[in-house]
């Protein structure tokens, strides 16, 4: 009678362990799902419920096939053929929805990368995101779980894979600047026979100045900014450290570019530097990734905007409107 009692009270945590959301772990290139082993599971049942060999099941989580499961028992899920991304199934298959829960600073574009490097506008169009920015403890669909209709406990939740929604915001590429490396010329001496040279009359060559072409930016617009026109001050005032990423455009232009820590993609806002007192504004192409060179950071600028406030090459303190 106890054993009776004690398995029933195991019953409502095992149903619960399996009907949230599934959310996947690891890394690009091992990416898996967990499974809490219920009673009279084993591998070959886990296999029908996630559409996967359980000749792939036991040897990744270093188990031998032939014996069986205990009770409560953490199951890793590899995500290989079962894990789709682009809503090609077979027609006795249908598709669940797999979930990342996002982290502090975490953006689109990591997910992006982290998850087969599916594109960000699909990420956009499969959780119905206007835009690329997310916030912490968010649920983000990455992919899809393929399972069998009439084997997999799983089919009940299945969904449809949505159409990817074309992407209509202009992608914005910051272009690294290498320094060239220089090399030391080697020059072998030769012998030269020397020539006979006749002399002759040299004609006059008359050189006349090339007028410079006229630049339709003005001068104070080239130093605030190309983008000026696009700036619109919502009130919010930050004050922080700005760091710094080469790039070859805005030298000749004026059009700065930013990755800052909230501002929305395509936003174009006022940096100040508070120690010369100059302005630019700047578009914003990305929330800046979550790297520990940016953690005290709230902005960083293209080393042209730096430049033309005056802030050399080191971070600086700056005051930001947008």
């Amino acid at each position: 009678m106890n054993k009776l009692v004690i398995i029933l009270s195991f019953i409502p945590f095992f149903a619960n362990a399996q009907d949230g959301r599934l959310m996947v772990q690891g890394k690009a290139g091992n990416l898996y799902l967990n499974h809490i082993a219920a009673p009279k599971e084993n591998f070959y049942s886990i296999g029908r419920i996630y559409n996967i060999s359980p000749k792939e099941i036991a040897p990744y989580n270093d188990l031998a096939l032939e014996k069986g499961l205990s009770l409560g028992k953490a199951i890793r899920i590899p995500l290989k053929n079962n894990f789709i991304q682009n809503g090609d199934v077979a027609a006795d298959e249908v598709t669940v929805p797999l979930y990342h829960k996002t982290t502090a600073k975490e953006t689109l574009y990591q997910l992006s990368t982290n998850y087969n490097k599916v594109p960000p506008a699909t990420l956009r169009s499969w959780n119905n995101l206007k835009g690329d920015a997310l916030t912490p403890g968010q649920d983000i669909i990455v992919g899809y779980l393929k399972v069998k209709k009439d084997l997999s406990s799983l089919a009940q939740r299945s969904t449809v894979v949505p159409a990817v929604k074309s992407d209509t915001k202009p992608v914005e590429t910051i272009v690294v600047v290498k320094e060239p490396v220089k090399e030391p010329v080697k020059i072998t001496p030769e012998k030269v026979t020397p020539a006979v040279v006749k002399t002759e009359p040299v004609a006059e060559i008359k050189i006349t100045p090339v007028a410079p072409p006229t630049v339709n930016i003005s001068q104070k617009d080239l130093k605030e900014g190309s983008f000026k026109s696009l700036f619109d001050d919502s009130g919010k005032v930050q004050t922080g450290t700005a760091g710094i990423f080469k790039s070859t455009s805005g030298w000749e232009d004026g059009r700065f570019y930013c990755l800052h820590d909230t501002a929305p993609r395509g936003a174009v806002i006022k940096v100040t530097n508070t120690s010369t007192g100059k302005w630019v504004f700047a578009k914003v192409l990305d929330i800046m990734p979550d790297l520990k060179q940016n953690n005290d950071l709230k902005i960083r600028l293209s080393n042209a905007a730096a430049d033309a406030l005056g802030a050399g090459e080191n971070n600086f303190t700056c005051t930001i409107n947008h």
